[in-house]
């Protein structure tokens, strides 16, 4: 599954830099997570490293974008040019 900012982010700028797939943003009030490229860092890392950085715990599992590790595998390599 892909993974998704809440309403509860403070825009501390803390998780976009930290994404490897270039898959968080700003949007119009708080990042938002593109479920066409985050891989929850599959392929890059053991924990999706937003996660690990945001002070307020506010990127979840998004139940709107259902994925297997090995659909996020898949990605993984489709985005990085492995496949």
């Amino acid at each position: 599954m892909s993974l998704l900012i809440t309403d509860e982010c403070i825009n501390c700028d803390v998780c976009e830099p930290e994404c490897p797939n270039n898959a968080i943003a700003q949007g119009e009030e708080i990042y938002e997570i593109d479920p066409n490229l985050c891989t929850q860092c599959v392929g890059h890392y053991d924990e999706p490293q937003c996660q690990q950085v945001c002070p307020v715990d506010c990127i979840l599992i998004d139940p709107a974008h259902p994925e297997t590790q090995e659909e996020l595998h898949q990605k993984y390599l489709v985005i990085t040019g492995k496949a």
